[in-house]
């Protein structure tokens, strides 16, 4: 497989390559598709836990469990103060 990097790409791994942390680029390209994919996959699983709250928010709100706008605001508003309490 090639590869074609812009040279700010290609700059950016030489420098990396003179700290001698990595023995080639290949080496480091490796490394940084390994990052990428794991935060792909964080990424992905995240997006999915949010997708399964804003069910769970919405088939409560169908069953009539919500709670007024007014409660709704002074509960963030406590939870916020609360946040900033704690410094």
């Amino acid at each position: 497989m090639n590869v074609s990097l812009t040279p700010e790409l290609e700059r950016k791994i030489d420098e990396r390559l003179a700290t001698g942390l990595y023995t080639s680029s290949s080496e480091l390209v490796r490394e940084a598709l390994r990052l990428f994919f794991a935060y792909d996959d964080a990424r992905r699983k995240q997006l999915a836990g949010l997708d399964d709250a804003l069910s769970l928010g919405l088939a409560q709100l169908d069953r009539g469990e919500g709670i007024p706008g007014d409660e709704a605001r002074r509960r963030s508003q406590a939870r916020l103060a609360a946040r900033r309490a704690k410094g």
